[in-house]
């Protein structure tokens, strides 16, 4: 008889589906939270509930925050004439790593994919042109992927003024 615990597999099978880790990796973090002290395990639920509870997309650029407007767009000293156009938040944090961009983002949420069901209206590509035409917008930097998909999100955010 094979050694199954429905509850250890389907902790398993959680990690599992986590972008980036595969099932060896999937069993390690599996048998690593189990043999965590109740405390931690509390506190690790309790910051994967708050974040899932309080984190959204800013009103402006589209990034993750836990205020109406992120740190970002919130700074009066960036060159808000500049939209930098990304496709996800992770790469917003990769920008500012660099400490060299001093302008604003947006964020797309994903890339134009007709074979993974993803269609133009599913991303943030609206928000994007309304912030074009409805402000003082002088450069547009598409700093997608050079992918077919991450083209397609260019073509789509063309505008005229």
């Amino acid at each position: 008889m094979a050694y199954h615990v429905p509850a250890l597999q389907n902790l398993i099978d959680k990690f599992a589906s986590l972008p980036g880790i595969g099932r060896k990796s999937a069993q390690r973090i599996a048998f690593h939270v189990l043999n965590l002290p109740d405390d931690a395990i509390k506190s690790f639920s309790d910051a994967i509930l708050e974040a899932h509870k309080k984190i959204h997309c800013c009103k402006i650029c589209q990034t993750l925050t836990d205020s109406e407007i992120c740190s970002i767009c919130a700074q009066n000293d960036r060159d808000k004439s500049i939209i930098c156009v990304v496709e996800s938040p992770q790469d917003v944090m990769a920008f500012e790593r660099t400490k060299e961009y001093n302008g604003t983002y947006h964020v797309l949420h994903g890339l134009i994919s007709p074979i993974d069901g993803v269609t133009p209206d599913q991303l943030k590509i609206k928000e994007l042109l309304v912030r074009v035409t409805e402000n003082d917008i002088e450069e547009v930097i598409m700093a997608t992927n050079p992918t077919v998909e991450g083209l397609s999100c260019s073509c789509f955010a063309e505008f005229d003024r």
